[in-house]
């Protein structure tokens, strides 16, 4: 009677560990932004202004967009449509960088409201959520949440980080 206890109990702790364990990873997999560790998040000074607009982002945090350049400058949007005028368009806003001097690309998700690789991002285009600057993309970590959001507010298609063409841009204005 006394081993089937110990075993049970074995049992039991065994389970116990397995289920900790399990949950331990998933939450550090969740929490942990999807990015390397060697970049921070940027968060704006309230002086910081979009390049493209002229509109003052720290205003606009669940909106933020950044790029953030090798040398550890950096340059903050208030929405990713400014975000990718800027970038289609760099040598006219920063004439001494180039897309190789980009070390990464940061958006927020739009459900999360958390930071994400804005180059690995999925963007719903043509919803009737509206931002800072009207017409807007909003992006996503997950694909299965952006076809939620499409359904849920109109959306007119998904795209990623490299379908956003100055064209897409237009469309937008």
């Amino acid at each position: 009677m006394k081993r089937e206890m110990i075993k049970v109990r074995v049992y039991r702790f065994a389970l116990s560990f397995i289920l900790i364990l399990t949950l331990s990873l998933t939450l550090t997999q969740t929490l942990t932004p999807s990015w390397s560790a060697d970049f921070k998040p940027i968060k704006p000074l309230p002086r910081d202004r979009c390049p493209v607009c002229g509109m003052f982002v720290a205003k606009y945090p669940d909106w933020l967009a950044a790029i953030v350049f090798k040398d550890g400058s950096y340059a903050v949007f208030d929405g990713v449509k400014d975000m990718m005028k800027y970038y289609h368009h760099l040598k006219k806003y920063h004439p001494s960088k180039n897309l190789k001097d980009i070390a990464f690309i940061q958006v927020n998700d739009y459900y999360r409201l958390s930071p994400i690789d804005g180059q690995k991002a999925y963007y719903v285009i043509g919803s009737n959520i509206f931002g800072p600057m009207g017409k807007e993309l909003i992006p996503f970590e997950k694909k299965e949440d952006a076809e939620e959001f499409m359904v849920d507010h109109v959306g007119k298609g998904l795209l990623r980080f490299q379908e956003i063409t100055l064209e897409v841009l237009k469309g937008l204005d």
